[in-house]
């Protein structure tokens, strides 16, 4: 066993433990103002990895995977930058953290939305639109349930892999 990100995990490369979404959205809510640096959107993925003993280097996401959890990962990544974000970067942390080159049409709309259902907020600026999140208890509610499912189903998977007998 090993820490990891105030929970333990195991090393033989099983879902986290003791990990709670409350522990994750500290590590996103790090004050710019205090003596840690705040947290990044690489460092939360690499984070990830390790945990789960993955090959950083030969890991790669599935786009339709990143498309089915879209919302969730532009809250963490709108929350990860608490001065806010625009939209291209959001595409251009999409695409270097998750491989996932997906298209404005992809992407805005589902900001607009969470807009429309104020989950998040726009600010117009000069040449572009800053998004931050505006309902913390909604962002944090849509990326615990998002957490929940996946960690369900990757237990699951692992194991009926485990199992022996399936395969």
């Amino acid at each position: 066993m090993k820490e990891h990100w105030g929970g333990t995990v195991e090393s033989s490369g099983s879902a986290p433990e003791e990990i709670t979404v409350e522990s994750l959205l500290r590590e996103l809510d790090a004050d710019a103002s205090s003596d840690e640096a705040a947290v990044r959107p690489a460092e939360l993925l690499e984070d990830a990895l390790v945990s789960l003993d993955a090959d950083a280097e030969g890991f790669r996401f599935d786009e339709d995977i990143v498309k089915h959890s879209l919302d969730e990962l532009l809250l963490v990544l709108i929350a990860a930058r608490a001065d806010g974000t625009h939209g291209k970067q959001l595409m251009d942390d999409l695409d270097q953290r998750f491989d996932a080159r997906l298209s404005p049409g992809t992407v805005y709309p589902r900001l607009h939305d969470m807009d429309a259902e104020g989950t998040v907020a726009v600010r117009e600026m000069v040449r572009t639109k800053e998004y931050t999140i505006s309902d913390d208890a909604e962002a944090e509610a849509r990326v615990r349930e998002a957490m929940l499912q996946h960690l369900a189903i990757g237990r699951f998977l692992e194991r009926a892999l485990a199992d022996g007998d399936l395969f």
